[in-house]
C-alpha cells in the first residue's frame, strides 16, 4: 500500500474559487477532499491585497456566494477587511479548515494514466496524491514587479501594493508611484494627504467613473437580514444591470456613450488645469482597458504637491527615479501599482500530463482551454478562473459559481462510475477557442492597447467573450462526448 496520502480531490487555494469549490463538494457528499494554501491564512486576493483603500469594484451583494449571502455588509461596494472576513467565515460555517493545509505551497503536479492519479510536490518535497485536481489559484496572485535598472542602489524603501508594508512609513515623505491601474486608483488618494509629495508615473490613462457607492442604512441591513428575498432582489437587479454592460463591450460599442459622458464630467469636474486633463484622457477606446471606479483619484491628483509624468522611468539611482524625459525625482520610497502576471497562468507550478507533456510548453504561444475549465492531455485537472473566464462586466463570482457545478459533475462521475480519468478531446477543445478568439476580435478589448488581458503575442487569454448567462447554459451540463473517457 502507498505511503503517499490519496484523495479524492486536490483543490489548490482558498480565494473564493478553492473554498466555494469546497463547500460545494461537501455539500455533494464527496468528503475526501484536501486543500491546499500556500499563505497562513484564507482568503486570496483579499488576504494579499492590504494596501489602504483597498476595495471592490463589484456591488457586495453580487460579489458574494449565491448560497451564503450575508446581510451584514456595511456598504454597497466593501472594502477588503470586509470581503477577507467574510472568507474567514464561510471557512467556519461550512467547516473548511479541518480540510485545509496551510503554509503548503503546490510547485509540481504529474499524472500517472496507468493509475488515474495525479502526483503533487510540496515546496518542501512532500508529496500527495489525488483523482482529480482543481487549481483556484486565479489570475491575479503572481505581482507584476518591472525590472528598473539601477533600483538596488536605491537608499529608500520599495513596495508592490499586493505586498503592502505597514512599516512604511509614508507621512512627511517624498513618494514615487509607479503605475495607474485598479489598485493605484484606490491607495493613491488614501496616501497623497501623508505625502510631503507624490510622483505618479503613468503609462496610459485609465478612464475613472464615478463610484456609486455609500453605506447601508441600519434600517436596510435590518431588512436583509429579516426579509432576504430583498437582498436576493437586490443581487439580481445588480446583476441584470451588470450583464447589460456585456453588450457595450462585445456587441454594440454605441452603448459606452454613458460612461464616456460620466468619464468627461468626471474629469472636468475635478481636473481644472488644462495640461494635466490632458495627460488623464486616454488615447484608446474605453473599455479597451477595465474601466475603472473611484470618487477620489482625480481629486488626489489636483492637489498641489501631486506630480503625473506620462514619461517611464529609464532608471533608479541612491535618491530616486530618473524618467524618459531626464527628469530626476528625488523620492525616498518608491511603490509599485503595476499589477499581475496574469497571463502567466499557474505559474511557476510545473505541470506534467499524459506522455509527458508540460501545459507550459503547451501554452507557449498563450494559455487556452475549454471552457477556461480543462485542457486536452491533461485529464481530471480542473482550472478555476482559468484562460479566458475573466470579466469586464460582471461578477467573477458568477462564473467561479458556473464552474464549480461543472467541476463537482465530473468529479461525480469520475467516483460513481469508477473511472481511471475523463480527458477533453482536441478537437471540441480546439473549436471552443477558435470560436472564442474569433468573438473577442469583435469587441472593444481588441481595440489596440495594451492591457493585462492581452499577453506579449497580442493574444486575449484572459477575458471571456460575451454574456455570463452564456457561460452559466454552456457549463450547466458536461457533454460527455467531448471527452475520453478511461475506466
Amino acid at each position: 500500500m502507498s505511503a503517499v496520502p490519496m484523495h479524492d480531490v486536490i483543490i489548490i487555494g482558498t480565494g473564493f474559487g478553492g473554498l466555494g469549490m469546497a463547500i460545494q463538494l461537501q455539500e455533494a457528499g464527496i468528503n475526501n477532499v484536501l486543500v491546499l494554501e500556500k499563505a497562513a491564512d484564507v482568503g486570496g486576493v483579499w488576504r494579499d491585497n492590504r494596501y489602504p483603500g483597498a476595495a471592490c469594484d463589484v456591488p457586495s451583494h453580487l460579489y458574494s456566494y449565491s448560497f451564503a449571502p450575508n446581510a451584514r455588509w456595511s456598504r454597497k461596494f466593501a472594502q477588503q477587511p470586509e470581503i477577507h472576513q467574510y472568507l474567514r467565515e464561510c471557512a467556519e460555517q461550512y467547516g473548511l479548515r479541518k480540510l485545509i493545509r496551510f503554509n503548503t505551497e503546490v510547485v509540481a503536479a504529474s499524472f500517472s494514466a496507468e493509475q488515474g492519479l495525479w502526483t503533487l510536490t510540496t515546496a518542501n518535497g512532500e508529496q500527495l496524491q489525488a483523482r482529480a485536481v482543481v487549481s483556484a489559484v486565479g489570475q491575479l496572485n503572481r505581482p507584476a514587479i518591472p525590472r528598473i535598472d539601477g533600483i538596488e542602489q536605491f537608499h529608500g524603501q520599495v513596495m508592490h501594493s499586493a505586498q503592502w508594508n505597514d512599516d512604511v512609513v509614508l507621512a512627511g515623505k517624498r513618494i514615487a508611484v509607479i503605475g495607474t491601474g485598479a489598485s493605484a486608483i484606490q491607495f493613491v488618494p488614501k496616501i497623497v494627504p501623508k505625502a510631503k509629495s507624490l510622483v505618479l508615473v503613468q503609462r496610459s490613462a485609465p478612464y475613472v467613473i464615478p463610484k456609486p457607492d455609500r453605506a447601508y442604512l441600519a434600517a436596510e441591513k435590518v431588512i436583509f437580514e429579516r426579509l432576504p428575498k430583498f437582498q436576493l432582489g437586490s443581487r439580481l437587479w445588480q446583476y441584470l444591470g451588470h450583464e447589460r454592460n456585456a453588450l457595450a463591450f462585445t456587441v454594440w460599442d454605441k452603448l459606452m456613450a454613458l460612461p464616456a459622458w460620466q468619464f468627461r464630467s468626471n474629469l472636468n469636474k475635478h481636473i481644472k488645469d488644462p495640461e494635466l486633463r490632458a495627460k488623464l484622457t486616454p488615447d484608446y477606446p474605453m473599455g479597451c482597458k477595465r474601466i475603472l471606479i473611484s470618487n477620489d483619484y482625480y481629486p488626489a491628483l489636483a492637489q498641489q504637491h501631486v506630480t503625473v509624468t506620462t514619461h517611464g522611468v529609464t532608471h533608479a539611482d541612491a535618491t530616486g527615479v530618473v524618467t524618459a524625459d531626464g527628469v530626476h525625482h528625488e523620492v525616498d520610497v518608491i511603490i509599485y501599482g503595476t499589477g499581475f502576471k496574469a497571463t502567466e497562468f499557474l505559474s511557476p507550478m510545473k505541470i506534467t500530463g499524459l506522455q509527458g507533456q508540460d501545459l507550459h510548453a503547451r501554452w507557449q504561444g498563450g494559455a487556452e482551454a475549454y471552457l477556461g475549465l480543462t485542457v486536452s492531455g491533461f485529464p481530471n485537472f480542473f482550472m478555476m478562473y482559468g484562460p479566458n473566464t475573466n470579466l469586464g462586466h460582471n461578477s467573477i463570482v458568477y462564473m467561479l459559481e458556473s464552474q464549480m457545478n461543472y467541476i463537482r459533475q465530473c468529479v461525480q462521475k469520475l467516483q460513481k462510475e469508477q473511472l481511471k480519468y475523463l480527458d477533453v478531446k482536441s478537437a471540441p477543445m480546439d473549436a471552443f477557442n477558435q470560436d472564442l478568439q474569433a468573438h473577442l476580435h469583435k469587441t472593444v478589448w481588441d481595440g489596440g492597447c495594451k492591457s493585462w488581458y492581452v499577453n506579449e503575442s497580442g493574444k486575449n487569454t484572459a477575458n471571456w467573450s460575451g454574456f455570463t448567462l452564456d457561460y452559466r447554459f454552456r457549463t450547466s451540463k458536461p457533454n460527455w462526448s467531448h471527452y475520453t473517457v478511461a475506466k
